[in-house]
């Protein structure tokens, strides 16, 4: 089976091809990817009962893969994304300034970052990156509050194309 396009998200009320609700009376089959996975448009999946796909995206418009979209459905069965927990670092800077400095360093090094606020499932203001080492040793160093945590993270971290 090849899957071209997304129907619609389960997670996601507003979804126009589908009510959400009728996900809970079918049988739900789950492709389980790595975030890092989620921006590819072309790939070979596995499901978790072991049903094989094709997933071919196109389009200029076609957004990156989200836990909880759902690429197939039919009467019994739908099947739908799930993305893998991944490894962060939640830094809460205590100040702007902080928060700059902090921003500035990680910039140097063409770290990836995603950024929440009070309203998040965070409820503070935080900056996240994918767990790296040297950027929990700086943490440290400098006394910026931060935490490890495992997170599905709503947006998968991009690698910086840079040129100087």
């Amino acid at each position: 089976m090849i899957i071209n396009t997304i129907l619609g998200n389960k997670f996601d009320p507003a979804t126009e091809s589908f009510n959400p609700a009728v996900l809970q009376t079918l049988h739900e089959e789950r492709v389980v990817l790595p975030s890092a996975l989620l921006v590819k448009r072309i790939q070979r999946v596995t499901t978790d009962h072991g049903r094989e796909l094709g997933i071919r995206l196109t389009g200029d418009t076609v957004a990156d893969l989200r836990d909880g979209d759902v690429l197939y459905m039919d009467d019994m069965d739908a099947i739908v994304i799930s993305v893998e927990h991944s490894d962060v670092l939640v830094i809460a800077p205590e100040s702007v300034k902080e928060m700059g400095v902090v921003a500035h360093n990680l910039g140097n090094r063409h770290m990836q970052a995603q950024f929440f606020g009070e309203d998040s499932e965070y409820q503070a203001q935080v900056m996240v990156l994918a767990y790296d080492h040297t950027v929990e040793d700086y943490l440290k160093h400098v006394g910026v509050p931060y935490s490890r945590q495992e997170r599905i993270m709503p947006v998968p971290f991009r690698h910086a194309e840079h040129t100087h």
